[in-house]
């Protein structure tokens, strides 16, 4: 007696599609640039940042380059007076960053409870915040 067998393969769980792509998907990653001071040095700096951080990004192959976001000649005391820094904010929450990065805290904020409260937020949506001066 010959039986036929016939073999059903294994369908992908939503799971291991979402893991899988997580893998095999660029990151969006996104670089924050602030001067606190209209000063030619200070503007130098600035200018450095943003051409920096587009070349790094857009070299990552794993990357996909989404703005380098800047306020110019604005103190990093109060994150609610700058345009750049909220705008990234509001994409990063929205889903169209994945990772930003900047120069170092001082740059991102000077208040701590700012950095803290932002850093947390972003965290909580898997938006990850890389310091450079403070991590190499």
């Amino acid at each position: 007696m010959n039986k036929k067998i016939t073999v059903i393969p294994a369908r992908k769980s939503a799971q291991d599609s979402l893991v899988s792509d997580l893998k095999t998907r660029k990151r969006k990653v996104a670089a924050y640039a602030r001067v606190s001071t209209d000063m030619d040095e200070q503007l130098n700096s600035y200018e450095a940042q943003i051409s920096y951080y587009t070349k790094h990004i857009q070299e990552n192959p794993k990357w996909e380059f989404v703005k380098v976001y800047t306020d110019e000649g604005i103190s990093g005391l109060m994150t609610k007076k700058r345009e750049g820094f909220q705008e990234m904010i509001a994409d990063a929450l929205a889903g169209k960053i994945d990772l930003i990065l900047t120069k170092s805290v001082s740059r991102f904020a000077r208040n701590t409870v700012d950095t803290l409260t932002h850093v947390r937020l972003l965290k909580d949506k898997g938006v990850e915040v890389y310091f450079e001066k403070e991590i190499t």
